[in-house]
């Protein structure tokens, strides 16, 4: 079963710093969670030149810091700077406490990233942070990124999945990634995409509830995020992300889509859009 998601309409915006917040489990015909077992939240962050978000605290999440687009600096309480960039990631494993601040000079070019936040399979773990550089991308191959402790890939989290990322040229045909027992959360960053019988643009996101072959051919120059997820793992919700109050019940989810639709057409009826 393939369920697509079009771009998300939640969308925070603290002046310079934009927050994209796609719900994996809201994908699903009657959601239960807002997150897809492991996997919580896929925040698509934009910050212009000079912005900074201050030192803030995050409990029992997994979060990586996949920056394709600018640079992001990154500080934190017990390790100092970091920038994180296109041949670089940072996985942060907050366990039960990590202090961190993020911002952009204004010297630096407009940052676009993904931040991939997660549920451990268990709350009040070592604190940590991993961070590195990135092998080359290869055209028309998925680049592993993210796994499970001790598993191949060269990061990694605190529970069931994998992550894996891939530039492809227009026309440009390959299968998704796949690993038995997983489902496959897919995440169109830039460009369109036919995937299976669903076409994809910019910011839409696909949910395959089963280990079947999928095909992807890139309709322009795309990059994609694919996200390997083991939907029974064991999840910890005590985190920030986990289950939090802020985010809305999903009983709440279509009362919400549509205030986000109101909205939506309200700014295009003032503004003419």
């Amino acid at each position: 079963m393939l369920l697509k998601g079009e771009r998300t309409k939640m969308v925070r915006d603290a002046g310079g710093f934009i927050a994209r917040i796609n719900m994996p489990g809201w994908l699903a015909r009657w959601p239960r969670d807002h997150g897809y077992g492991p996997l919580a939240m896929v925040v698509e962050s934009l910050l212009e030149p000079g912005c900074q978000i201050a030192m803030h605290e995050h409990r029992d999440d997994e979060i990586v810091s996949w920056v394709p687009d600018g640079v992001m600096r990154h500080d934190d309480r017990a390790n100092g700077k970091l920038v994180v960039d296109a041949g670089h990631l940072m996985v942060m494993n907050a366990g039960r406490s990590f202090w961190h601040s993020e911002e952009t000079l204004k010297t630096d070019p407009p940052l676009r990233m993904l931040q991939i936040l997660m549920r451990p399979e268990e709350a009040g773990l070592e604190p940590g942070i991993q961070f590195g550089p990135l092998a080359e991308r290869v055209s028309g191959q998925w680049r592993h990124l993210v796994g499970p402790e001790l598993g191949e890939a060269p990061f990694f989290v605190r529970n069931t999945i994998d992550i894996f990322d891939i530039a492809l040229a227009a026309g440009e045909r390959v299968e998704a990634p796949r690993i038995a027992c997983r489902h496959c959360y897919l995440y169109q960053f830039s460009g369109d995409a036919r995937i299976g019988d669903e076409q994809l643009a910019e910011g839409e996101q696909l949910l395959q509830c089963s280990d079947d072959p999928l095909a992807v051919e890139a309709s322009s120059a795309s990059v994609l995020v694919a996200f390997l997820v083991d939907p029974s793992a064991p999840i910890a919700r005590q985190g920030t992300v986990g289950d939090h109050h802020s985010v809305p019940r999903p009983a709440f989810v279509p009362l919400v889509r549509g205030l986000l639709s109101a909205r939506e057409c309200w700014r295009r009826w003032r503004t003419g859009k």
